[in-house]
């Protein structure tokens, strides 16, 4: 292993990304997708939904030259994971990772569901075996470090829905502390009926469109997707004259413990994970350019993240949910907003949270409502919370080597 270790703070910058996602197949077409406000949800149709309510989600759509591969025989997360990581790898192709942090929920859930029921239909398919040998969280990991010829230990996040941002922030420690000098880090899911349903029985979704932040907010909508970061030290990538797109500063968690799917309605959870991100990063509140909120559409979720930052910046910063464009990604939706942070940053815009019409009088908060806003952007808070109170906020600033 080569990595640098050092009692003192390495800095932590981004050499290249890779995004999948309901808004685009790469960071050009997300970034396009961004300004315009693109709404990425439409009707799911690869399983049955005649006893839901919720009816649509964001969905990806796989790249075509996937479909004429062997890869096709893959389960749709470790496709993602792959297509996400030919980016990364086409923009830095000296990164060579020593640790891979991968978060995501559910892995290839729907083959899981095929397997059991199989079983219980007592069929003697013979596609059980290669459903069974695929759905496990940690194979679209190992897929994708093959596809790559990476031979590094890979750590598999599974925290809710703060594990894509937890694998960043993990990684950056990582980083930070000396322990490495490289880290591939992210997050994926896909859609699967069981989770689907899921969120339905918990009367979670919404059979409208999701509304971040709007008093008439009604649920979220489910999405899918995957994330690639390659973190490293800044001395290394400076040596390497590697490609550096933004530089990650600080890191917070926090977890409220108040109930498996409800967070606190004080919001303490929200505030403490991002007051330790701005402490981590030494920044006070009104250095912040641009929040981009968990902002899941749910009353419970909206009010507390509300509240919080309401406390913390009040009305000073803007604030978004890019979920009202693509649903909600869970495992991989702090990775995938990481990416749109960094797009934001590089083209000096903030993402819309669309679907925005009535502000919610518990707060006062400047949401950039329907329409992106050009705007000099040099640091970004994002936001991921999860069921059981499990609270993760990363920053991310503009690329700086002095």
């Amino acid at each position: 292993m080569n990595s640098l270790r050092s009692n003192k703070h390495q800095r932590v910058v981004v050499t290249a990304v890779g995004v999948i996602s309901p808004l685009g197949n790469d960071t050009e077409t997300t970034s396009q997708s961004l300004r315009i406000g693109r709404d990425g949800v439409h009707l799911v149709e690869q399983f049955n939904l005649s006893g839901t309510r919720a009816k649509t989600a964001g969905q990806v759509q796989l790249p075509p030259n996937l479909e004429s591969s062997p890869r096709r025989k893959l389960h749709p997360a470790s496709q993602m994971l792959l297509a996400a990581g030919k980016q990364l790898a086409q923009a830095d192709p000296d990164f060579v990772p020593e640790q891979l942090v991968i978060g995501t929920t559910s892995g290839g859930m729907s083959f899981g569901e095929a397997f059991f029921r199989a079983e219980w239909a007592k069929d003697q398919t013979p596609n059980k075996a290669h459903w069974l040998s695929n759905y496990l969280p940690q194979k679209a990991l190992s897929d994708l470090s093959s596809a790559q010829g990476w031979n590094a230990p890979g750590l598999v996040i599974a925290n809710a829905c703060a594990s894509g941002t937890n694998a960043i922030g993990h990684a950056f420690r990582l980083i930070r502390a000396g322990r490495y000098t490289r880290v591939l880090c992210g997050g994926y899911d896909a859609i699967s009926e069981l989770v689907f349903v899921g969120f339905d029985s918990l009367q979670a979704s919404t059979s409208e469109q999701i509304r971040p932040f709007d008093k008439h907010r009604s649920g979220l909508v489910l999405g899918e997707g995957a994330a690639l970061l390659a973190l490293e030290s800044l001395a290394s990538a400076k040596m390497r004259n590697a490609p550096i797109l933004a530089e990650i500063t600080g890191y917070g968690i926090s977890t409220d413990n108040h109930h498996l799917t409800q967070p606190h309605p004080s919001g303490i959870g929200p505030r403490l994970a991002m007051r330790r991100a701005l402490a981590d990063a030494t920044l006070n509140p009104e250095q912040i350019d641009y929040i981009n909120a968990h902002g899941t559409g749910t009353p419970l979720n909206d009010s507390t993240e509300g509240l919080a930052i309401a406390e913390i910046f009040q009305d000073s910063v803007p604030v978004s949910s890019t979920k009202s464009m693509m649903g909600h990604a869970l495992g991989a939706a702090g990775a995938i907003e990481a990416v749109l942070s960094i797009l934001a940053i590089r083209g000096q815009f903030i993402p819309p949270n669309i679907h925005y019409s009535t502000p919610d009088p518990a707060w006062t908060l400047d949401i950039v409502a329907n329409t992106a806003r050009e705007a000099k952007i040099q640091r970004v808070l994002s936001n991921s919370f999860g069921f059981g109170g499990t609270n993760a906020t990363i920053i991310l600033e503009s690329a700086c080597t002095s």
